[in-house]
């Protein structure tokens, strides 16, 4: 796909070492089961950015912008705010809850390399879309 860079070892190591945080949502890691409070939800949910799209550094304005414009996309179905964090390094993404096949659309849409996937108690996961 033009424009989604395939993930180096730098980005796969940057992905996992990350940990993303969502309000009402246990803190993710790849490959770390989340640790539920009561049951897991038996949907997908997908946690995805419009941010940086292809891997590559954008304006702070200009993500906010895509940011609000997938927020546009995301009005029929429940989503929270919540950021990526690595070090000092931080991004904004929502957690939504659909079915992976509309998440990946999403993420194509805005040109994102890759999606972090919960289900149910199993293992975050990483879905890359080069």
């Amino acid at each position: 796909m033009a424009g989604i860079l395939p993930p180096t070892a730098a980005v796969h190591r940057a992905y996992r070492l990350s940990t993303y945080h969502v309000s009402g949502l246990p803190v993710v890691r790849i490959g770390h089961r989340p640790r539920w409070c009561g049951q897991a939800p038996k949907e997908d949910i997908v946690l995805l950015s419009a941010c940086n799209p292809g891997g590559r550094l954008y304006a702070d304005g200009w993500n906010r912008r895509m940011m609000h414009a997938l927020a546009q996309y995301l009005r029929d179905v429940p989503h929270a705010l919540g950021e990526g964090r690595l070090g000092r390094w931080s991004e904004p993404l929502y957690a939504v809850q659909v079915p992976l096949a509309r998440g990946l659309r999403l993420a194509r849409l805005f040109r994102q390399n890759a999606v972090v996937v919960l289900h149910g108690a199993r293992p975050a996961r990483l879905v890359y879309l080069a």
